[in-house]
């Protein structure tokens, strides 16, 4: 059954007619060969471009094409001048004279002096300046005179022409078969409507049974606008539009009108479907057509719209959705923008994870070590130093082969036994073992004294190994720790939105009722004590609705108390803010601390840290360097460095210590040890996970009785491997936390218990601040003492507290 579960899983839905299927799919690949591919999509593109005319005489488009094809595909240059020069041969000689003049000049002035130039952008916008003036001045030489009007033409187009050379440029990447995939920009989005608009200029002359095409594919171009990017893109192109056919013939003046409340009308009602769209643009066909029925054919105007709606509605949805992925802010773009973000992320955490798996084979491979292999190893040390002794004595013995040949366990075994005693410095152990050499060994002096010169070489040897077992155990416990943190980091990065339907649209419906305008909501996570979400909402005047009104608005709805995490005015001037809702910490804690240094210096070798790991963890922490100064102060601190850089890196506590341990213990020969009383304490239970490393007692107060908190492990840095023996501990609101540094308990009076006296002084007191409890304890240390200071002091003090929001929810009226 998994199997075919599987098999299902993957298996796609088969096409109800494959071969027609097929035989499609061979037409669009033909087809798309053919346009993107073989560069006909330019020649078409080219042909129309050589017909187009604005202000009867003016044909700007044609050589900015060319030159546009001369920057970006020089291969295809010729031929699109080709298909340039027979656009122009369908309208007049003088435009067929003006396109091939200019454009000879244009491919001669790149060919002689632009063609091995790395940057040809600039030369090349420069040379068409010139093949227009000199292209349509032979027009004006061969007429016979040159008045301002026509001087004023000439200049006014060979600026275009160069103009639109910048425009085309950011349009061509979007002919052919390797167009961007990453967001498009607004100014590409013009540019692309900018040259469609010349080809629908191009189409002005040719008609069909009376039926104008640019007449058609206004109409067409203006619908697909308003269908896919709505009511505001969809009137801008239609005035676009209009005006540019308005410059070919002032008689399509009222297209302007026509085309932009298409756009408008068609925009508003593309919720419904492209039947909507259509209605819309009959709408404005009708009234423009009924208010100019003097002058326009109201016949013709619906013929021309009915063939545009046809040829629209035959416009395949995939084409459509492929040419909306490319608009900004349309929900086709989204989506695209989405499943890149998620490619992207796949693509990210899977790297991540596999760098997981290759730190945790590091960690394996440095771990691995066979209990039979240390035995092996242990007898191997054994054997090389006895080798090394015999080496210097029994070589040139007489009695050699009687020893070590025919006596050899014999042998083994007196001097195995006689090396354990010297290293054990038994010496009733090691004269009863020469006695038994004295038995066989001539040279039992000689063979004890070079044991002894021996075995120092060989202890020596015994703690390099050794260290160097540390070692490999401390870096495959980094490299274990290095690796469980990547492979939470990927589980971070895969984690999606997961939707929720109901509770998205009851926030709506809640928002609605307070009459705010809510313009994008994103709920990420509605897990209990795990809230999280993002809305972002327009104000005309904002007085802090997001934490007076919404927080608790959503605090009654999700059962627990939501507060304003976050609040980012995302423009001011517009009215829009985006705030981040995220549940409330059950429980908060306010910290006080106090200190003091040896005899009143300066420096102390105490240290305390205080932060937060994650939205639901806190650590404090004291460290206390051996002796006082500025060494003890080295020491603590940086052991608390080390730390919380450690622990914020996402690294479990105790691994945290243990490595910390290891890099003091490695680091140098100088003896170098610091304690370490630490609390990580969880704010959504609550509890306190104490690990005490050489620290002192801490004390909890609750209700008016102390509770001790004792750890029994030595000093970090001490010992080259210890096992961390933590001390959990539940809180309760109200509790106030108590961790002092050893000097705290020092006192004068040896017949007095420190810390029955530190656990009497914490009951009497009357105040439930940390910062004050903080400071009468090290008060009262010190007056204990006579005033003096004995030994460097910190007294860290937290209190434990249920959260309150500012603002109490308020019931809501329910949907039904």
């Amino acid at each position: 059954m998994a199997i075919l579960s599987k098999v299902g899983a993957v298996t796609t839905e088969q096409p109800k007619f494959p071969k027609l299927s097929q035989f499609y799919q061979s037409i669009k690949q033909i087809v798309v060969r053919k346009l993107f591919d073989q560069g006909w999509l330019l020649y078409m593109i080219g042909f129309f471009l050589g017909r187009a005319i604005i202000l009867s005489s003016l044909s700007p488009f044609a050589l900015a094409f060319l030159a546009t094809t001369i920057i970006t595909r020089k291969q295809s240059a010729f031929t699109v001048f080709m298909f340039l020069s027979m656009g122009a041969i369908t309208v007049s000689i003088q435009q067929t004279m003006y396109i091939v003049v200019s454009g000879i000049i244009l491919m001669f002035i790149y060919k002689l002096f632009l063609n091995k130039m790395a940057r040809i952008t600039s030369p090349v916008i420069a040379a068409t300046l010139v093949s227009s003036v000199i292209g349509r001045g032979v027009f004006y030489v061969l007429e016979g005179s040159i008045v301002m009007y026509d001087a004023a033409i000439l200049a006014t187009e060979a600026v275009l022409s160069a103009f639109l050379i910048m425009i085309f440029l950011q349009s061509f990447p979007y002919l052919s078969n390797k167009r961007p995939a990453l967001k498009v920009k607004v100014e590409e989005i013009i540019c692309l409507v900018i040259l469609a608009t010349a080809v629908i200029t191009g189409f002005v002359g040719l008609s069909v049974t009376g039926v104008g095409l640019e007449q058609v594919g206004s109409k067409y171009f203006v619908l697909l606008s308003a269908f896919i990017a709505g009511a505001t893109v969809g009137s801008a192109i239609g005035v676009i539009v209009g005006l540019m056919l308005s410059l070919v013939s002032t008689f399509h003046l009222y297209q302007v009108s026509l085309l932009a409340l298409a756009g408008l009308l068609g925009g508003l009602l593309k919720v419904t479907n492209k039947y909507g769209v259509i209605l819309g643009m009959f709408v404005a066909t009708v009234l423009i057509g009924m208010y100019q029925v003097d002058v326009l054919s109201f016949q013709q105007l619906l013929i021309e719209a009915s063939i545009a709606a046809g040829v629209f509605v035959l416009t395949p949805k995939s084409l459509i959705k492929k040419m909306a992925a490319f608009v900004p802010g349309t929900e086709e773009e989204k989506e695209a923008q989405e499943q890149y973000v998620k490619k992207v992320r796949n693509a990210t955490a899977e790297r991540v994870e596999r760098f997981s798996e290759m730190f945790q084979a590091l960690s394996h491979s440095f771990a691995y070590y066979d209990l039979e292999q240390k035995n092996l190893e242990a007898t191997t040390e054994v054997d090389e130093y006895l080798s090394r002794v015999s080496e210097k004595t029994c070589q040139t013995c007489l009695k050699k082969h009687q020893c070590w040949v025919n006596n050899f366990d014999r042998t083994y075994n007196v001097l195995h036994d006689t090396m354990q005693s010297i290293e054990d410095h038994d010496v009733s152990q090691l004269n009863l073992n020469v006695g038994k050499l004295k038995n066989f060994c001539i040279k039992q002096d000689q063979m004890v004294d070079q044991m002894r010169y021996e075995l120092s070489f060989y202890q020596a040897n015994k703690r390099l190994k050794q260290q160097v077992k540390e070692s490999r155990k401390f870096v495959s416990e980094q490299l274990n720790g290095v690796s469980e943190v990547m492979n939470n980091f990927a589980k971070e990065i895969l984690k999606e939105r997961q939707e929720h339907d109901w509770q998205e649209e009851e926030v709506k419906r809640l928002i609605q009722q307070l009459n705010l305008s809510l313009d994008r909501l994103e709920l990420y996570s509605i897990d209990q004590g795990n809230v999280d979400m993002e809305m972002t909402l327009h104000f005309n005047e904002y007085h802090g609705e997001g934490e007076k009104l919404i927080a608790p608005m959503l605090s009654e709805l999700f059962g627990e108390s939501i507060v304003v995490e976050s609040e980012d005015p995302v423009d001011a001037r517009s009215g829009y803010r985006t705030f981040n809702f995220a549940s409330i910490k059950r429980y908060q804690l306010d910290t006080g601390v106090a200190h003091a240094a040896k005899n009143g210096n300066f420096l102390s070798g105490d240290s305390y840290v205080m932060l937060e790991l994650g939205k639901s963890r806190y650590a404090v922490a004291i460290s206390d360097g051996m002796g006082n100064g500025e060494r003890a102060y080295l020491e603590s601190s940086e052991t608390l460095k080390l730390l919380k850089q450690i622990l914020q890196s996402g690294i479990n506590e105790r691994v945290a210590i243990q490595s910390i341990n290891s890099i003091l213990s490695l680091r140098t020969s100088d003896e170098i040890y610091a304690t370490l009383d630490l609390a990580i304490i969880d704010l959504q239970e609550p509890r306190a996970n104490f690990l005490k490393i050489g620290a002192s007692i801490s004390y909890i107060i609750r209700s008016g009785s102390v509770y001790p908190v004792e750890g029994s492990n030595v000093p970090i840095g001490i010992l080259d491997e210890f096992d961390v023996e933590p001390v959990n501990e539940s809180l309760k609101d109200g509790d106030i936390l108590v961790m002092v540094s050893d000097g705290v308990l020092e006192t004068t009076r040896l017949e007095e218990n420190r810390e029955v006296w530190l656990k009497r002084k914490l009951k009497e007191l009357e105040t439930e601040n940390p910062q004050e409890i903080a400071d009468i304890i090290l008060e009262e240390v010190v007056r204990s003492n006579h005033n003096q200071i004995l030994d460097d002091m910190t007294v860290l003090v937290t209190r434990i507290e249920k959260s309150k929001p500012k603002w109490a929810s308020f019931a809501y009226p329910k949907s039904v």
